[in-house]
Formats: C-alpha cells, structure tokens, sequence
C-alpha cells in the first residue's frame, strides 16, 4: 500500500518555485567636480601608452630583421676580433728570389720587377741600369706586381713603398689586391659586396701597411695599383705566415742555443746584460763607454778571465754595433754572442774557454742608443732606409771621425815620413774635438785611446759582405803624364790598362793589406751565406768578386772613417762587416742570422792571436811603455802597451823586427810567424844609449849631424932624456899634415855640397883625386885620398836617419808650416 502510495506521489506533477533573490539596486556615481578635470588626461594617457606599445613591437621587430640580415651577412665574411701578425716573406732581406717575383711590365730594363723589394736603394743617374723601385710601362692599361710564395701560405698584408730617387716623387696612392694558387684565376679580396681597395702612398720613402681583416690562403699574391703619384713606381713587402706542415723543409733551422731571440729597446738591454752579469760574475764586467746627447749610456760588456784588468800579453778585442741606430741586427747578435759566451763557459766548452781566458772581448751592442730607440718605436719593417740612421745631433758616426789619410799623404808626398809625420799614432789636430763632431764620436775616441785594442769589427746592415781599409779613396798626385805617354805609342794599351789598374790599387791600399784581406776573409768565408754572391748583392752587382769582402774605398769611399782613424791614429786593425741587406729583420729571422754569423763571430776574434807578440824591457826588466816596434818592409808601426806588451798582426813569413825607444839603443831580431795557432814571441830588452845628450846638442845647431874630429895626438918623449923626440924638420911636418887635413876635409865638404845642390845621387864615392901645393916644394904632387875617419858618425844615426840626405842647410827652412792649405796641400800639421 505505501509503495503504491508512494508510486501515485511521485507521478504526479510538481510545480518548481525558484528561491526569491535580492538584487543591487543600481546606484549612479557620484563625481565630484573635480574628477571631471582627470578623466581627459587618463585617457590621453591610455592612448600614449598604446601608440608607445605599438612602436616598440615595430622596432622590435625592425631590430630582429636587422640582426637576421647580419647574421646572413656575417654568414659570408668572418672578421675576427684580432687581426693575425705575421712576419715578412722575405722581400727586403732577398729570402724571396729574383725569379719568384713578374710584373705586367717595366718602363726600363733598370726597373724589373726585382727592384721592387722593399728599402731598395737606386743610383743618382737615372740611366743606371739599377733603379730604384719596379716601375710600369706607362702604355699599358693593367698593371699588376706579383710575388710567388713557392707554396700555400697565410697573407695577412701588404707594405707599399715609393721610388728611391733623389728628384722624383714617384709612389702608389691605392692598389687591389688578388690571389690565386695556379697563378691563372685570380680572386681580388672583397667583402661580400665590393672589392677592398687599400689606400697606399702619400711620399716616396714612408712604408704604409695595408693589413686584411681577415687571413688569405694562397700561393700567389699580386697588388694591383689603380691611382699613383708621378710614374708607376713601387716598392713593396708582403707579410705572410708559413702553413703548418708535417715535412721538414731541407733549409729549416732549428736553433739549440737556449738563446733570447727577439728585439731590446734601451731598458730592455740593460736589464739583459745585467742578468748575463749575474749569471757569470767571474767573467763578465759593465762598464760605459760613454753618454749619448740625449744622455743615454753607451753600456759595453767586457767578457775575460780577469776582467776589469789589462794582463800582460793578453791581447785586447773589441766587436761594436748600432753606429747607426736603425740597423738592429748587429746589436742583438752582441747580446746573443754575450749570452752564448756565458753559458758556454760554464758548460766548459773548450773553445770559448781559450777564448774567454786568451783575449780580453769588449762587446758594445748600442754606440747610437738615441736613433735606435726612434727606430724601435716605428718597428722592424715601417722604417724607412734612413729613420734612426743619424744622432739626436745629426752625425753619422761612423763617418764623423778626424781625416788623418790627408795628413798621412800630403807628408808622404813631400818627404816627411817619418822623420817628421810618423806613420802610425799620427796625433789629432788641435782644437779638433772642439770642432763639428758628434759627442758620441768624443767618447769613442777616448775610449779607443786609452784601451789597447789589437782587433776590431763594428757591425753594420744594408748590404752582405766585409769591407777593409783604406775606406777613403787617396786623390792622384797628376794624370798628365800619364796621358802623355800613353800616345806616345811606347806602352800598348794593355800594358797602360794593367798599370793603371795597379797605381788604383796603390792609392787605396793600406802598408796591411794583406793582412786586412787575411781577416776580412776569415769573418766572410766563415758565414754560412756571404760568399753566395751569384745573385749580386742586395742593391746591384756584386762587388765581392764571389769572395764576400771588399775594400771599401774601391766599393763605396768615405772621409773620416773609423776603420781609417783606429788603424793611423791607434794600433787597432779594424773592419766594418755588413751583416745583411734588411738593416732591421724580423724577430722570426733572428734565429736563421744567428746561425749564419755564430762561427764568423767567434772565428774573428781567435784572429787576434796571429802575427807576433813581446815585452820590451831594459836589461833591469823594466817595461817600457811607448816604444815603437817597427817590420821591415811594411811603413806602419805599433807601440807598446802601459805594460811594454805589444802585439802585431803579420802573416805567416819571416820578418826583421825593430824595436826602438826614446833614450834606448835599438835592437833588431829575426822572428819567424808559422801557420801554427798562436802568436809567436818575440821580446826586446833594449840598452841606455846618450840619445838624450845628443839631442840637445843637435838642437844646439838646427837639428844638424854632428862630425866627430879627434884631437891631433901630441908629440912623444923619450923614457931616458924626456925631450921631445921630434927634431924642428919633422915638427914642420907634422903641421904641413894637419893643415893638408883640413884643406881635404874642406874640399870634401864642398864638393859634397854641390852633389847635393845639383841633384845628384848621395852615394859617396870611394876615393878622391885632389892637388895641392906646398910652401916648400915648386913641384906639384897628385895623390888619391880616403874619406878621413871623422867623416864618419856613431852608428846611432844610421838606425834613425838617412845620412846620406843631410845638408849643412836646414831642408825645412823654407817651407812656411803656418800656411794656409790649398788644393795641393790639402792637411794641416802642426811642428812641435
């Protein structure tokens, strides 16, 4: 029943009543007056902040496209944050061959594509077949300069440089640049969307780099010039790095020095030889030669045994560099050749041992610190042939010492060597350093004063070979006469020719010259590339004969060396050695130099031990300082050392050696100098002679010969009686004899007189036919007659002075010393 119930309640229909709800009444906002005022500016605001919306989302947007089109670009060319900096190929220093360098083509044979190496140095006459730079046929419409590298290589720039030439400005304002790698399809360099068109020149002698902003593989470069100043001339340089390969190159050096191989400015220097000094304390000393102008230390390193001590019988060396402050290469092979001696030594190398305990080495690598420091700062290749070259002051050292060759020749020529000029330590002219000379020169020459140097070299750059006194060409006395005979048809042509070249030859050769071709030859056939002159030399044909050494005033004379100056004024032989044609290399290169002139450096200086060596001494053993030790046959003389030690270079030979000292008889030996290693000895020991004495008598009579006359012997006496033993008849005699004595040394003298005055020969004659008259005699007698015996002079003259030449007249008194010089006597010298 209720389940039936409950069927029926559920089945019949329900009317849904929704819950009543209550809603917000709505209500009107209430605005104050003031709020009128606010709602224009919010809604300003509101449109300002939509329109700023809208512009950033655009830039946004306009910034995205951008880096996208960047990407893309950068996609093409990658620059890199650093620039690569590679060394030079090797224009400049002739790494590069003649045959790896083509051009389009040349305005003259003198102007080949060969020219075109960087700092090449051209002739003042334009006719000269070697020119200054590689210039262009101006016919031509494309001009290129093509290098080939000899394999695949990284460039990474180029350096452009001007004609050499006196009266032209001749350079490449702007040029392309190409590459290839069969030397058939070129690329030029561009950047995704025009080709790069580097701006060169604006003189003829300041290099200009032009760098990539990214490095290019290749084997062939060339530069393509588009505008230029004057003629198309160029000179360039191409700086590249080599690919690495897994093949030894056949010419690869590897040094095994444990060596400090880059460039050192001043400080640099300094702190370097310090640290040497450190290091080998017992072998090395500092000491100064002297200051610069700008106040800078000529700092020298002397490397012996004993060092700060001259010890008797050690030869003094001396190697200089940097007389010319942009020619590097010489300075860092002396603080390699510093750091190789020290580390040798103490290794016990047996070599640089009997060096450094034989010789007393002075190296100095800086005598121009002020124009290296210029140099320096520009680097190694952007200096031109003559930034650094000169002193702060403008002096060239090297040339800026006193011209002793005139004063040497202009006395020769009159006579006066050596009675009055001396051919060896001819002394300076007064006022001379007071004069136009460099305060570098001032010190250099002091320090050569007072140091006995035996041998020297100062290293110089810009050319490969050795060059030997005499550095100053001597003038010809007159070619009148030559060309006088030389129509006369009595001499052929060949036979003139031949003659000519000797008399050339005489006027540059020193009394040593086969001794300065001994060294020259020793520091030349010692370096590893010297005599490999089949290319020429590094700014024309070679001059070297193949032989590496040259004299220089046959190659290229100058007035007031210091080779001439050391060998007249000291007993120092020195030699200049050019060490290569680029004055400032690369410090890649300076491994490769090393080993070129390492055993030329220590072959040099084991020269100084050839020839002779001694002591003068008195018979108590005192050494005697100043003494002259002159050779027969060579008209150049040495002296000796503080010590009485000397030393003379000679060639294998016997000589006769002199030795002489003021109020000491002179004493001459036989010395032999063999092919062995090693100096021969060959000491003096002189004895007191009354020179002094004899001096001022001869001053007493203007300088004359003095005749020794015996006094007339008194009669003699008899034991028994003690009269005379003489009778009146033979007393006359006696006086007859005398007075016929005197007339005969009166005639004598005479005739002697007017040989002289007549020109003819001074050989005295034998024997004399005289006539004289008796008071007591009418006949007249004939009789030959000896030269009487006081007509002959102590045996001290013959060893000093030619007696043969003396005349009762002063030879000199009528030559005005205080004249002013002419042409033909182009010296002064001043008489004491």
């Amino acid at each position: 029943m209720r389940g039936r119930y409950n069927k029926a309640a559920t089945t019949e229909p329900i009317d849904y009543i929704p819950e009543e709800t209550t809603s917000v009444p709505f209500v009107v906002p209430w605005y104050e007056e003031y709020d009128y005022a606010d709602l224009a500016a919010k809604k300003q605001e509101e449109e300002e902040e939509a329109a700023r919306k809208e512009k950033a989302e655009k830039a946004e947007r306009l910034r995205k496209s951008w880096e996208e089109e960047e990407e893309e670009r950068l996609k093409q060319i990658t620059v890199p944050v650093e620039l690569k900096n590679c060394p030079p190929l090797g224009l400049e220093s002739h790494r590069v061959e003649d045959d790896q360098l083509l051009a389009s083509s040349q305005s003259h044979h003198g102007f080949m594509a060969p020219r075109g190496r960087l700092n090449m140095q051209g002739s003042a006459n334009d006719d000269d077949m070697h020119g200054g730079a590689w210039c262009a046929e101006s016919e031509e419409r494309h001009h290129w300069f093509e290098v080939d590298a000899r394999r695949e290589v990284e460039f990474t720039g180029v350096i452009t440089q001007g004609r050499n030439a006196e009266s032209l400005e001749d350079f490449v304002s702007s040029y392309f640049v190409a590459f290839s790698n069969d030397s058939q399809d070129w690329t030029t360099l561009h950047d995704g969307y025009a080709e790069w068109l580097f701006y060169g020149n604006v003189d003829k002698d300041t290099p200009v780099l032009g760098q990539f902003s990214a490095p290019v593989v290749a084997r062939y470069i060339r530069i393509l010039p588009q505008s230029w100043n004057g003629s198309l001339c160029l000179r360039a340089e191409v700086l590249a790095c080599q690919l690495p390969s897994s093949y030894r190159s056949e010419n690869e050096v590897t040094p095994l020095d444990d060596l400090d191989f880059r460039h050192h400015n001043y400080k640099e220097m300094r702190q370097m030889m310090k640290l040497i000094n450190e290091e080998c304390p017992n072998i090395t000393r500092i000491y100064n030669v002297g200051k610069s102008s700008q106040g800078l230390k000529m700092y020298a390193m002397e490397i012996s045994d004993n060092p700060g001590e001259h010890e008797t019988g050690e030869p003094e060396f001396r190697y200089t560099a940097g007389l010319h402050g942009n020619e590097a290469l010489g300075r860092e092979l002396l603080l390699l050749l510093m750091q190789f001696l020290c580390k040798e030594y103490k290794d016990d190398n047996p070599r640089v041992r009997r060096l450094v305990d034989g010789v007393r080495i002075h190296l100095v690598p800086s005598l121009n610190p002020d124009g290296y420091e210029l140099a320096y700062e520009t680097g190694s290749e952007m200096g031109n042939w003559a930034l650094g070259h000169w002193t702060e002051e403008g002096y060239d050292i090297f040339q800026n010492f006193p011209d002793l060759n005139s004063i040497l020749w202009g006395a020769e020529d009159r006579g006066w060597v050596p009675r009055i000029v001396p051919n060896h330590h001819i002394p300076l002219a007064e006022n001379f350093l007071n004069g136009s000379i460099g305060t570098e020169t001032k010190a250099i020459i002091s320090w050569m004063e007072r140091t006995p140097f035996v041998l020297g070299a100062n290293l110089q750059g810009g050319e490969r070979l050795v060059a030997y006194p005499f550095d100053m060409q001597r003038p010809a006395v007159s070619s009148t006469d030559s060309r006088r005979w030389r129509g006369t048809g009595d001499m052929s042509e060949e036979a003139w020719a031949r003659l000519q070249r000797q008399n050339e030859g005489s006027q540059r050769e020193t009394e040593d010259d086969a001794m300065f071709r001994w060294l020259a030859m020793a520091y030349a056939h010692s370096h590893l590339t010297m005599t490999e002159t089949y290319r020429g030399s590094c700014h024309g044909d070679d001059v070297t004969a193949g032989q590496g050494i040259a004299n220089r005033a046959g190659w290229d004379p100058v007035v007031g060396s210091m080779n001439d100056f050391s060998y007249l004024h000291t007993n120092c032989f020195e030699l200049s050695v050019f060490l290569g044609c680029d004055k400032f290399p690369h410090e890649s290169e300076l491994p490769l130099e090393w080993e070129n002139n390492r055993e030329s450096l220590l072959s040099f200086i084991e020269q100084v031990h050839r020839g002779i060596k001694g002591v003068v001494r008195d018979v108590e053993g005192t050494p005697l300082a100043n003494a002259t030790v002159s050779v027969e046959g060579i008209r150049h003389d040495v002296k000796t050392a503080a010590g009485g030690d000397y030393w003379r270079l000679l060639n294998p030979g016997e000589f006769r050696v002199t030795a002489k000292a003021d109020g000491y008889t002179p004493q001459t030996r036989l010395c032999m100098v063999g092919y062995d290693s090693g100096a021969t000895g060959c000491s003096f020991t002189l004895a007191r002679s009354n020179w002094d004495r004899i001096k001022q008598i001869m001053a007493l009579h203007g300088q004359r010969p003095i005749r020794l006359v015996p006094k007339a012997s008194a009669p003699r006496t008899t034991a028994a009686s003690g009269t005379p033993a003489t009778t009146v008849d033979s007393h006359a005699a006696a006086q007859r004899a005398e007075r016929l004595r005197r007339l005969r040394i009166v005639r004598l003298r005479r005739l002697r007189q007017q040989k002289l005055r007549a020109g003819l020969s001074t050989t005295p004659t034998t024997t004399t036919t005289t006539t004289t008259t008796t008071t007591t005699a009418a006949t007249t007698t004939t009789a030959p007659t000896e030269i009487p015996e006081t007509e002959r002079t102590t045996s001290w003259y013959d060893s000093w002075f030619p007696v043969d030449g003396w005349v009762t007249e002063n030879p000199f008194d009528s030559v005005d010393f205080n004249s002013v010089p002419t042409q033909d006597d182009a010296f002064e010298y001043k008489i004491d």
